[in-house]
This record gives C-alpha cells, structure tokens and sequence, in this order.
C-alpha cells in the first residue's frame, strides 16, 4: 500500500525481452536501501524488485504481459524518468491518500497550463461505471497523489505546485502523453455497491 508522496524520480537505463515478460533496469540513488522481493510503485503501478545492482545503484523489476497492456509501462525508453515510491511504513504519518498501485486504465494528457506558480494538467480517459472523478475528490496520476479540481464526464483536471513539478516526472508531460490513473478506492467501492443497488430495484 502507497500514499501517493513520490519519493523521487528513477531512470530507466535498460530494457530486457524475455518472451512476453519486459525487464526494466533502473537506476535511482536509494537503491542501496532496496532488497529483492520488495514492492514499490513505479509510476503507480506496484512491481517487485527481482534484481540488485549495488555498484551501479541499479535495480530490476519485470512486467509481465497484463501489466503491459493495461499501463503505461509500454512506452516506457531508455532514459524515461519514472516516480518512485516504497510501500508505506505503518508507524508514519499518512501524507497522501490509499494507493494500492493497482492501475485501473491509462489517460491522455490533453492540455498543460501554465498558471504563473503553478500548473494545471488537464487528462482525458475512458469512463466506465466504477472509474469515476469528483471535484476535491483524490486520484493517483502516475503515482502522484492529487486532489480534482474540475470533474467532466471523459475529462478532469489537477493542480501542480512548484514541489510537484519539479521532484515528479510531471515536468515531462505535454499533450499526448500517456499516463497512469488509480482511481480512489473508497470511490469505486461506493460505485459498485449504488450498481448492484439500482440493479436489484
């Protein structure tokens, strides 16, 4: 389980075919702080470190064919810069909100507006009757922890302080780019249950 807080930002230096599986080489400066089997969130989607490289503070994870399909994780290249987060210690303070880094579906970055000290992203996605956003409501974009700020059916907007902007991988996006959306938990629940509701009426 996740807060949405990214750690820091990761490169990818390597990537690894096997079969339908992909090997991503990564390199970030608190490898050493790693261990193999261990879970973190790679731009919000929870993969395990198989592989440590100490000396080059580098370390594997592998996606498998499902993961591919349903994340962003198929474009990533050599040199993509990836937010990172370790998964929660209990006896912290919770910063963010429940992440799982369960991806629900990617989005579209349609426009990125430049607000004279912050910035608002706008992204476009593929509603369904569970995958939902609310204004002040939370969603995890790439991992990131944020709050809605405009809430259309096929589209919704966030707000980016300088922090956000600088230590995330936000600073790369532009119109077009492919990221990934978890949508709140306690919001999908709630979906589910007016569902199965309004279906038995």
């Amino acid at each position: 389980m996740f807060t949405g807080i990214i750690e820091k930002t990761g490169k990818v230096v390597d990537i690894i075919h096997e079969k339908t599986n992909v090997h991503f080489v990564i390199e970030v400066d608190f490898a050493h702080e790693l261990k193999i089997d261990q879970s973190m969130s790679h731009d919000g989607c929870c993969l395990t470190i198989v592989k440590l490289d100490l000396d080059k503070q580098q370390y594997v994870v592998t996606a498998m064919q499902e993961t591919l399909l349903k994340t962003n994780l198929k474009q990533w290249h050599v040199g993509y810069e990836v937010n990172l987060e370790r998964s929660m210690k209990m006896d912290g303070r919770f910063d963010g909100h429940i992440v799982q880094g369960h991806v629900d579906q990617t989005a579209r970055c349609i426009d990125v507006i430049d607000e004279n000290g912050s910035w608002r992203y706008w992204f476009e996605y593929e509603p369904n009757k569970e995958n939902i956003t609310v204004p002040k409501g939370s969603i995890s974009v790439n991992g990131v922890s944020l709050t809605v700020v405009d809430s259309e059916k096929k589209r919704f907007s966030v707000a980016i302080i300088p922090y956000t902007y600088e230590v995330t991988n936000f600073h790369t996006f532009k119109p077009g780019s492919i990221v990934n959306l978890e949508f709140d938990v306690f919001g999908k629940y709630v979906a589910r249950l007016l569902q199965e509701y309004f279906s038995n009426k």
